[in-house]
């Protein structure tokens, strides 16, 4: 079986795959401050309670981590707790068949490179992927799957944060649909203000950027995914399909290109 694991600000998505499918998945807080040690402790210990880890073990691993402390450590645990399986880290030298077409490609997060691998794997081009993490990514990917630039605004908890902290009459809310978008309270006014401010924000960008991508805007598929990608889901018009587990898709893509050139060369 192969452990996927996607490192990104906030969270550090784990995703076990048997074959193509995706059998079991964790979501955990990313802390930089996490040793190599407290790093294996926590994976093993969630894959301890697996029932199909009982009678066979992880024989492949693929991580991609837009935290460069995290990164670090990661690299430790793959050497001494997972020496004897093969390893991928994406990072520059990695194959995965995605062409970069920005200023500086190793500017753009790893995390995105391989969501458009994953992207038209399963869907084709042209897409965008909009990925709703602690930032609101939005990515335009052609039609040959080039990752060719994109957009990036402040996420939803962010934003919540921001209005919380810097709001004298204003506090922290839960993000959840409100009765109706002109909110009769404060708590209500705020979901409203952050619920259809963002669903708005996503179909403007996308619209934009589908006009832009093709001559065709009504061809470009629309991608969701992120932790946080339910909230919107229900309010943007412009998002075609809800994929959770794009990025530990991509992830197992990149492991088998890899691992593949490897045995070949053998």
């Amino acid at each position: 079986m192969l452990l996927t694991i996607d490192v990104g600000n906030t969270h550090t998505v784990l995703g076990l795959f048997d074959g193509e499918e995706i059998v079991e998945h964790w979501r955990v807080s990313t802390d930089p401050r996490r040793t190599a040690d407290e790093l294996a402790v926590l994976i093993q210990g969630l894959m301890g309670a697996h029932p199909m880890l009982r009678t066979g073990s992880v024989d492949g691993l693929a991580i991609c981590c837009t935290v460069p402390t995290v990164l670090h450590e990661l690299r430790e645990v793959t050497r001494r707790y997972y020496g004897d399986v093969p390893a991928v880290l994406v990072e520059p030298g990695v194959k995965t068949g995605v062409h970069v077409l920005t200023d500086n490609p190793k500017e753009v997060g790893t995390d995105r490179i391989v969501n458009t691998l994953a992207a038209k794997h399963l869907y084709g081009g042209p897409c965008i992927i909009v990925d709703f993490g602690t930032a609101t990514s939005f990515d335009a990917v052609n039609e040959r799957g080039d990752f060719v630039g994109g957009a990036i605004a402040p996420g939803i908890e962010i934003s919540v944060e921001a209005l919380g902290v810097r709001g004298a009459m204003l506090r922290k809310i839960e993000v959840t649909r409100p009765r109706s978008v002109i909110g009769k309270n404060t708590v209500e006014a705020m979901q409203s203000g952050v619920l259809f401010g963002f669903a708005g924000q996503v179909d403007g960008i996308v619209n934009r950027m589908a006009a832009e991508l093709s001559e065709n805007p009504d061809e470009v598929q629309v991608i969701a995914t992120g932790g946080l990608a339910p909230l919107v889901l229900g309010e943007a018009t412009s998002i075609d399909v809800h994929e959770p587990w794009l990025t530990l898709i991509g992830l197992r893509l990149v492991y088998e290109r890899n691992t593949a050139a490897a045995t070949s060369q053998q």
